[in-house]
């Protein structure tokens, strides 16, 4: 498609331009989602500028909601989330598998993928004002650091209370995991399912990579949409090195795969949990 179709000055073109401008498209792992996201993010505990809700952690050196996550230019490329604005950890986590609980069939990679994105903030670790770019041109520094922080949640700006998991995962849902015991992979794309106690996932190529997701419809229609539980493809390379013996790219369970930060739903769930609807969307109990 031309330049000229959006850069022309009638009003075809300025109505093109408006309409991009207000339309905020993200990826992730794959997905879409094609509503706003600060319109999604502005009226929850996402928002940490100063334009949050009062009561809520918020930082005084920005009304921005974004940058605690994202940055436009200069992103940890190494994240296997969009342009995201923090360091990612490497510190070690101790995950659900070390509990030898019988009933774990699913063999469990290192923490990465899009849920070491989710522990930059939420292991209590470092603030949550740690970004690698703050917002707005020429902005120093200093400006951004000499912000302080207000909430109940919070000291300094790193994460206390229920929402800091802190970096012994062992008693939270499993992270890192693969969906339905195992049975998944690019040579497998419809499995079944190593566990008969899990819904079967559906698949799609995107681009070149697999992805796979459950659908939480009543009948499943098998198309992927926001609501539905999105299961994360990892490798056998680079920063998603899962674990020995992985040979081919496979769907495992991650902290995005319950959870939307761009959602106003409580806690961030993809779907309302009533009648226990998160959990049943992939357990057959």
């Amino acid at each position: 498609m031309g330049n000229r179709r959006f850069m022309g000055t009638g009003g075809t073109g300025r109505t093109r331009l408006a309409a991009l401008a207000a339309t905020f498209v993200m990826v992730l792992a794959g997905g879409m989602v094609s509503t706003p996201a600060s319109a999604q993010i502005a009226g929850t505990k996402h928002n940490l500028g100063t334009s949050g809700v009062a009561g809520n952690n918020r930082f005084s050196a920005t009304a921005e909601i974004c940058v605690f996550c994202h940055t436009p230019h200069g992103a940890d490329n190494s994240a296997a989330v969009p342009l995201w604005n923090r360091t990612l950890v490497s510190g070690s986590y101790t995950t659900y598998d070390s509990l030898g609980t019988s009933s774990l069939d699913g063999r469990v990679a290192p923490v990465g993928s899009v849920s070491i994105a989710c522990l930059s903030c939420h292991d209590g670790v470092q603030s949550m004002s740690a970004v690698i770019n703050a917002p707005g041109s020429g902005l120093s520094n200093a400006t951004w650091t000499a912000g302080t922080w207000t909430g109940t949640n919070q000291t300094g700006g790193v994460m206390t209370g229920v929402a800091a998991l802190g970096t012994d995962l062992t008693n939270d849902h499993p992270i890192g995991i693969q969906y339905g015991g195992g049975g998944y992979s690019t040579a497998a794309l419809t499995g079944p399912a190593r566990d008969g106690d899990f819904k079967a996932a559906a698949t799609q190529l995107v681009g070149t990579t697999q992805v796979w997701w459950v659908d939480t419809e009543a009948t499943p229609n098998g198309t992927r949409q926001k609501t539905d539980l999105p299961l994360y493809t990892r490798g056998t390379g680079g920063t998603n090195v899962g674990y020995t013996g992985q040979t081919l790219p496979e769907p495992f369970v991650e902290c995005a795969s319950c959870h939307d930060p761009h959602t106003a739903n409580p806690t961030f769930l993809r779907i309302q949990n009533t009648g226990s609807a998160v959990c049943l969307a992939c357990h057959t109990k």
